[in-house]
């Protein structure tokens, strides 16, 4: 079995807190079509309820706990969203690196094998010196 090392993804992700992981599963679930349906669909249910209903009402029109509730989970939500962008900048930070690191390496090893050939092509035409050299004295 081939043993492959951790990428750089795999590393800043086994350093993440257990708070650092949930902030960025709230952030990716709050950031989806499916959050803004269920949210939707729960807005129209409760302001159906509270027009419609025979019982009494718990949040008449204009709905001020309904606004109560959205403005509570927007003084949450926006912090952890925040985080969650700072942690994707901390990774794009970490994959930058990690491609300038492959980069160097690569150039350095470009650099080696162009040194290699430049020597082997000098070898080479050392040979074809040294060959017509003798083709001449012999003439």
């Amino acid at each position: 079995m081939l043993n492959l090392a951790k990428t750089w993804h795999d590393l800043h992700r086994e350093t993440l807190s257990f708070g650092q992981r949930l902030a960025d599963s709230v952030a990716s679930g709050m950031g989806s079509w499916k959050f803004i349906n269920i949210q939707s669909g729960i807005v129209v249910v409760w302001m159906a309820v509270n027009l419609w209903a025979y019982t009494a009402h718990w949040d008449p029109f204009p709905f001020i706990l309904l606004n109560l509730l959205f403005s509570t989970q927007a003084a949450y939500a926006a912090p952890i969203i925040m985080m969650s962008q700072n942690r994707q900048n901390e990774r794009d930070r970490a994959q930058a690196l990690a491609d300038f690191e492959t980069n160097l390496e690569a150039k350095r090893e470009i650099e080696a094998l162009q040194i290699k050939l430049n020597q082997l092509e000098i070898e080479k035409l050392d040979k074809i010196i040294a060959l017509l050299t003798e083709k001449k004295d012999e003439k």
